[in-house]
């Protein structure tokens, strides 16, 4: 009878242990299910009707003003970070390089065959110059000018080449066949003459050049047109940015 009796109460105290611990486990299963945060639904996001549309260019490269739109030949290559503004033309086998800007917003300037205007150069041209010659830029064929140059206003005939960091002011004329050093300033309305190598600040005359070194001038000019073809054929016609762009619309539910 004892031991019966011990075995009812062993399992009474085992079948209460084990019942609070089910409600036990139940209750803080109930507390996590109710503290536990919602899932929050997706927001999409209406674009107003009269919003601005999206601008996939970023800098704009060719830069109308009024009348007067860029123009730049078939096979002319125009680096993408260029600005070309106003009355600005770029002829056959040119070339603009990366940074570069001609602003022709007063004034016409001109780019010639087989010409190029290296990185960062800045070309201008003024209302009227102050020594009564042409106030428009004009750059011939086969020139080359060096990078970081600044060129307001002036001509550069045929077959020069133009070292890197040079100033030409208003009314400056370099002649045919010429060079001019590195660094150098040529003021308003100073001449140099055909077949000469100049430099300096303001620019002087160093010595005649020799016949060999005329011949050379058009052949760097020709060089830089043959990379710029390898540079040409790398660039599409339009930027792909527009692709991220709606990449990015799509993650925040806007249409596209």
């Amino acid at each position: 009878m004892a031991t019966s009796l011990a075995r009812i109460s062993r399992r009474c105290v085992t079948s209460s242990v084990s019942s609070n611990l089910i409600r036990r486990y139940l209750a803080a299963e109930a507390v996590a299910v109710a503290t536990r945060e919602a899932p929050k639904p997706k927001s999409e996001v209406t674009p107003s009707p009269d919003r601005v549309k999206w601008d996939y260019r970023g800098q704009r490269q060719i830069i109308p003003l009024g009348q007067w739109l860029p123009k730049v030949a078939v096979d002319a290559y125009v680096a993408p970070n260029v600005v070309l503004a106003g009355q600005v033309t770029v002829w056959d086998g040119s070339s603009v390089w990366n940074g570069a800007v001609l602003r022709g917003d007063l004034n016409k300037i001109t780019l010639g065959f087989c010409s190029n205007v290296q990185e960062r150069c800045v070309v201008h041209a003024a209302w009227s110059s102050p020594t009564g010659l042409p106030a428009e830029t004009l750059i011939d064929r086969y020139v080359t000018v060096g990078a970081y140059s600044l060129l307001r206003s002036c001509t550069i005939e045929p077959e020069c080449i133009i070292g890197q960091h040079s100033i030409l002011m208003e009314g400056s004329l370099v002649e045919t066949r010429s060079i001019l050093e590195a660094g150098s300033v040529v003021p308003p309305g100073r001449r140099i003459p055909s077949g000469e190598l100049w430099g300096g600040n303001p620019a002087r005359f160093i010595r005649t050049l020799t016949n060999e070194e005329t011949l050379e001038i058009p052949k760097l000019a020709v060089a830089i047109n043959h990379l710029s073809g390898d540079y040409f054929s790398e660039f599409l016609p339009y930027s792909t940015v527009y692709l991220e762009v709606e990449k990015f619309k799509k993650s925040l539910g806007i249409a596209v």
